[in-house]
């Protein structure tokens, strides 16, 4: 099987899985408990989230584990509404969020919120510019993704991060960064961002866990849930500790190599690139600027009959969005794609495990059984 769906999710990592096997056979116990076999596992929850920390560039008792990239989101966004209370109601966000976001934004618009969605450009950027016109006064959240998950266009948090501050002091500014969290270079301390989704089974960890970055900047912050007082108050609950332990071998692993992975995932996205180019009837869409995602399409063959062309030939790829329940990609269509443009699209998205041949594979298939159905 050649998998070419990483942003939908990841193989665990061998240290993931040596991780987690240890913690539901030998390191078992509640780290609230008193006695020696809770305290060390109390100890090995503070490694992990040493390791996730230092992964993001974060002060370590600024991560706060979640069941996922979902929960930290919703967190992030109805935490901030909570906080801000009565006290001003205008929200930014993106047209071209993961509908964690997007659907978060219309329940607090049914809750009378005002919420600006920023348009893409073509190539599926938000620009900076676009940002500075709708800040407001009575702005509190600004929620930009770092990544977008179909075209691989990468914003520019940091300086939008900035600008939020600059013009309204008292706004948040948070960032959905699950799709670029050890996948292009960021720390936390330097972003600027108070609030920083990340998942770990993005990042060849296990489904289950994630983690919300939560900056000194914010004093406070709404729990998301209530209860014995774990994760300092903000999260109570017992631990999944076999996914949060997989989660930081899975960081501790990737950050090691990082430099090596992204270089060697762009090498590829461009080699691959460069080959689709040049075949007649196949589309490239966006701005692919991170090393892992490539939006394609081709016109006039459905969706759903790419995806089995290439499944039949043992290759695994997304539509992204595209066919979500009968759906067209509201990605694309932000951009302003043509219909029969969005109505071919699919997505392929790159690993550390990916290899040149595998990419080779692709195209061979692209090029000799679906690009000729289109025809």
């Amino acid at each position: 099987m050649i998998y070419l769906d990483n942003s939908a999710t990841t193989k665990p990592c061998e240290e993931a899985v040596v991780a987690m096997t240890t913690a539901l056979t030998e390191g078992w116990a509640n780290p609230s408990a008193l006695y020696g076999f809770g305290i060390e596992a109390a100890h090995r929850l503070r490694t992990a989230r040493n390791q996730v920390a230092a992964a993001l560039g974060a002060e370590h008792d600024r991560v706060f584990f979640t069941s996922g990239g979902t929960e930290a989101d919703n967190w992030a966004i109805f935490g901030t509404a909570k906080r801000f209370g009565k006290k001003n109601k205008h929200i930014i966000t993106t047209a071209i969020e993961h509908h964690a976001i997007l659907n978060c934004m219309k329940e607090l618009e049914a809750q009378g919120f005002e919420v600006t969605y920023l348009q893409p450009d073509a190539l599926g950027r938000i620009s900076l510019e676009s940002l500075k016109a709708t800040l407001r006064k009575d702005t509190i959240l600004v929620s930009i993704m770092m990544v977008n998950n179909e075209t691989g266009a990468v914003m520019p948090i940091s300086q939008m991060a900035k600008l939020t501050h600059k013009l309204c002091p008292d706004a948040i500014f948070h960032t959905d960064a699950v799709q670029g969290f050890l996948k292009i270079p960021f720390t936390a301390k330097t972003l600027g961002a108070d609030l920083i989704s990340v998942s770990s089974h993005k990042v060849h960890g296990p489904k289950g866990a994630g983690a919300l970055y939560i900056s000194p900047r914010l004093r406070s912050f709404p729990p998301l849930l209530y209860g014995g007082g774990q994760e300092s108050g903000y999260r109570s609950g017992t631990e999944a500790t076999p996914a949060i332990f997989g989660f930081a071998a899975a960081c501790a692993a990737l950050s090691a190599t990082l430099k090596k992975d992204i270089d060697q995932e762009k090498q590829m996205l461009k080699d691959a690139i460069d080959a689709l180019s040049g075949l007649e009837g196949l589309v490239i869409n966006g701005a692919h600027d991170a090393p892992h995602i490539l939006s394609l399409s081709i016109p006039g063959l459905p969706t759903q009959n790419t995806i089995n062309i290439l499944q039949d030939a043992g290759i695994c790829v997304s539509a992204g969005s595209a066919c979500a329940k009968g759906h067209r990609s509201h990605v694309l269509e932000a951009m302003k794609v043509a219909p029969e443009i969005i109505d071919g699209s699919f997505r392929i998205s790159l690993s550390r495990d990916t290899t040149p041949e595998e990419l080779t594979k692709l195209t061979d298939v692209i090029q000799q059984k679906a690009l000729p159905m289109a025809r």
